[in-house]
């Protein structure tokens, strides 16, 4: 990873809006209508290299391909393994049940998008085993195309954590939670070798070390919870042990959602094991209303010397343009309190599409938010360096 040497880095989350005609063919796929693939990829190439070009000249240190090829950030591997079948069923967040009057509002919000939908994700019937591994190394060469020409400081991409797929995916097949994790991580552990070799950085999704204190450990207590994050960061060292530390990010949240977030685990209660990763970086989220106060945890004694923080500076579900003034202050305060600015750089919460049509925020408004983010980063610079 790179060190914001004289100026806080900038970069994003992942996810990126697609073009309204991809996100049609996606939503398509998804309820099993028949999609002509040499389109599809065709039209995911186009939307790359339009991202990535739009990326650089926002003005963005470290660029991605915005997850195009993708109809979501890990439902997009039913198509590159086998064991997959419909019928999968995501409970409702405990937040979103909690209030009876807000979770109408929430389906309601949802309700004729067209978009592809994370709550209604397959299940797990057979092995699970990666089929090609041409599919992840076209998408690579696409991005590599699509950085043809520009030069942006850093480039990256991402692939889910093990932990996200099997807490949102329903297993029919494997005996034990554990055997399932397992194959899930040796499957997706194609893709994390394949990012590294071809010399972008690797950014891990893993949603689910905060996210499933309200998901699936939501009747739980705590202690339950924090032994299925050990377990997740146990199972992705394992499979990452012998990749470059430094080439590594890790991303947890809370979800990328609009919702009352009120019964998010802490990331005091997180943190200590999320630092336990076979990673050079973390990128938390501290915009949101729910977390802004905990950049408070990130003290030189709670992040490892060899670990940078990648401050979450640009909330991804509301069409609010932060100030770049607001920014400036949220990665002013993670670097005085971790008291070394060239070990924090600066991004978004999460995605702004991490399913495609799901996203909240208006596409014009998405580049304005990474535009006010790199420019909140030259602030703080100023005043840091």
């Amino acid at each position: 990873m790179l060190k914001s040497d004289g100026r806080i880095l900038t970069t994003h989350a992942g996810s990126l809006p697609r073009p309204l005609d991809l996100t049609r063919l996606y939503a398509d796929q998804s309820r099993g209508a028949a999609v002509d693939p040499v389109v599809l990829a065709r039209m995911g190439a186009e939307a790359t290299r339009a991202s990535v070009r739009r990326q650089v000249e926002t003005g963005l240190d470290i660029v991605n391909n915005g997850e195009q090829p993708r109809e979501a950030f890990f439902l997009y591997l039913q198509r590159r393994m086998s064991g997959f079948g419909p019928g999968g069923q995501r409970r409702a967040f405990a937040d979103v049940r909690k209030y009876p009057d807000f979770a109408p509002m929430r389906e309601a919000q949802n309700a004729n998008k067209g978009a592809v939908s994370n709550m209604t994700p397959p299940k797990v019937v057979a092995e699970l085993k990666y089929l090609d591994p041409g599919a992840v190394e076209a998408e690579l060469q696409q991005f590599e195309d699509a950085l043809e020409g520009l030069s942006p400081a850093g480039a990256f991409i991402t692939a889910p954590s093990p932990g996200i797929v099997a807490s949102a995916i329903p297993n029919e097949h494997y005996d034990t939670f554990e055997a399932y994790l397992n194959a899930i991580a040796e499957a997706v552990a194609v893709e994390y070798r394949a990012i590294i070799a071809r010399g972008f950085d690797l950014q891990i999704d893993a949603p689910d070390l905060a996210l499933e204190r309200h998901g699936m450990f939501a009747d739980e207590p705590l202690s339950k919870f924090q032994a299925f994050v050990e377990q997740v960061i146990g199972t992705i060292n394992r499979v990452i042990a012998d990749l470059p530390r430094d080439r590594i990010r890790l991303h947890a949240c809370w979800g990328n959602y609009e919702g009352p977030h009120d019964l998010d685990v802490a990331m005091a209660d997180v943190l200590p094991i999320l630092t336990k990763a076979h990673a050079s970086a973390l990128l938390l989220p501290v915009a949101n209303p729910r977390h802004q106060h905990e950049y408070r945890c990130f003290t030189p004694q709670a992040i490892p010397d060899h670990m940078s923080v990648i401050v979450g500076s640009i909330d991804t579900v509301t069409n609010y343009i932060e100030h770049p003034m607001v920014v400036a202050d949220r990665i002013e305060r993670v670097a005085q309190t971790l008291g070394d600015p060239t070990r924090v750089a600066a991004a978004t919460d999460c995605g702004f599409d991490t399913s495609a049509g799901m996203g909240r925020v208006a596409p014009g408004v998405v580049w304005a938010k990474l535009g006010s983010l790199v420019e909140g980063a030259k602030i703080a610079s100023n005043r840091l360096f």
